[in-house]
């Protein structure tokens, strides 16, 4: 008998899922080093940007459950619970908690002008996402779950 871990990995839902969330953060990576012109590795495993690397994630795992266990099946129903708190969570919570950093930050450079080691540590910002990111990232996570399905 084969460990669990390893059935769940060849299953078609948990590949699509995974893979989708690679290719968009690649992708936010590279444009960034485009756009720049120069590379950052963290631009490749952040939070936030255009699309949702989550949405498009959580989505394509719900397509994908779709097309393998039917629309009327229990998975389908958890996953897209799932997946509609997450997309949720994201324009949200973490979206507020971007904001805040952001204000956080200014109080910082305004108390603290000449402290250059407080300055350094500045709070990452770009934690959330719009409501249409969220919805880009949703629509090429079922776009891409569609392809996997019929090619």
């Amino acid at each position: 008998m084969k460990p669990a871990i390893v059935e769940t990995m060849r299953t078609f839902p948990f590949l699509i899922a995974v893979s989708i969330m690679l290719i968009v953060q690649a992708q936010k990576g590279i444009v960034w080093w485009l756009r720049s012109g120069h590379l950052d590795f963290r631009r490749f495993v952040r939070t936030g940007g255009m699309p949702s690397a989550h949405s498009a994630s959580v989505s394509a795992l719900t397509t994908a459950v779709a097309f393998s266990d039917g629309v009327r099946s229990p998975l389908f129903s958890v996953t897209l619970y799932f997946s509609l708190v997450v997309m949720y969570d994201a324009t949200g919570l973490r979206r507020a908690a971007g904001h805040q950093a952001s204000i956080l930050n200014r109080l910082m450079e305004t108390q603290y002008t000449t402290d250059r080691q407080v300055l350094e540590h500045r709070l990452w910002e770009l934690l959330g996402h719009t409501p249409f990111e969220v919805v880009i990232g949703a629509v090429v996570g079922v776009a891409y779950a569609l392809v996997w399905y019929h090619v």
